[in-house]
């Protein structure tokens, strides 16, 4: 076989749903109470942190009265809030995709300086949005925001199950047994680590791709996995999340997604 190169498998084209989904906005009842921080983020204003910090400092008003308590009970689209006097209406979901670069980390803001995902879309006039789950620095490509936390949140929880498409160029070609354990899987820490399917792409000389499918993320799950039997990851790319493929999305760029998107992404039952 040739050479390994560095450029990963093309990305998986997008799945077609295999039933119908629900609706695409995935939003909480009206009538649901939230603490008064975690509204304010979900109307897409600012974080949940952030948010805290205005209420304590008293610059929160709810249905005309100052409140300082980030957990006063408050309802997403009912309730009248106004931060500094400006009232903040709910934000429509929006939902994108960005193709994380190597480098990057996956928060607001880094007490390190270094450079974050945000800075990616400072510049694109969007609400606040949180990223769902996280890829660390060294790795790349999908990487999905939402203004939705409830819907954020299902997506990432470990009974949800939805899969995770990886592309990993490992430091080595492996035989079938070497396939074979990463399957089967590993303890460490205390922690089960293993793949829903484990692949093997392409092989060159001295190292190769593999596809790795997760149906749940721990912390480095993947490179954990590896390094357990001795493999160092040379990239390690995300091209799908459930139904969802990174596609020719170029590195660094974002999209919105179509609402027929946010529904399939919605199909997997929890």
């Amino acid at each position: 076989m040739s050479r390994s190169d560095s450029r990963p498998p093309r990305a998986l084209p997008p799945r077609s749903p295999s039933r119908a989904a629900p609706s695409a906005t995935l939003s909480p009842a009206a009538g649901v109470r939230h603490g008064l921080a975690r509204i304010i983020s979900k109307r897409g204003y600012c974080s949940r942190t952030q948010a805290e910090v205005l209420v304590r400092a008293g610059r929160v008003s709810l249905n005309g009265r100052i409140v300082r308590d980030p957990e006063t009970p408050a309802r997403l689209q009912a309730d009248r809030i106004a931060v500094d006097g400006a009232d903040i209406a709910a934000a429509a979901p929006v939902w994108i995709m960005l193709n994380k670069p190597r480098g990057y980390v996956t928060t607001a803001q880094d007490e390190r300086g270094r450079d974050t995902v945000y800075a990616l879309l400072a510049d694109a006039g969007l609400p606040w949005l949180a990223p769902i789950g996280r890829l660390d620095k060294a790795s790349e490509g999908l990487l999905l925001f939402c203004n939705d936390s409830t819907a954020a949140a299902r997506l990432i929880a470990p009974e949800s199950h939805v899969d995770k498409t990886y592309h990993v160029q490992i430091d080595c070609v492996p035989h079938a047994a070497l396939l074979q354990r990463l399957r089967d899987g590993i303890s460490d820490e205390g922690e089960p680590l293993t793949a829903r399917s484990v692949a093997l792409l392409r092989s060159g000389e001295k190292n190769a791709w593999l596809e790795i499918v997760l149906d749940e993320g721990r912390n480095r799950h993947i490179r954990r996995l590896l390094a357990a039997h001795g493999i160092g990851v040379l990239r390690l790319v995300r091209v799908a999340i459930g139904q969802l493929a990174l596609g020719e999305l170029a590195k660094g760029k974002w999209r919105q997604l179509a609402a027929a998107e946010i529904s399939a992404l919605n199909s997997t039952p929890a």
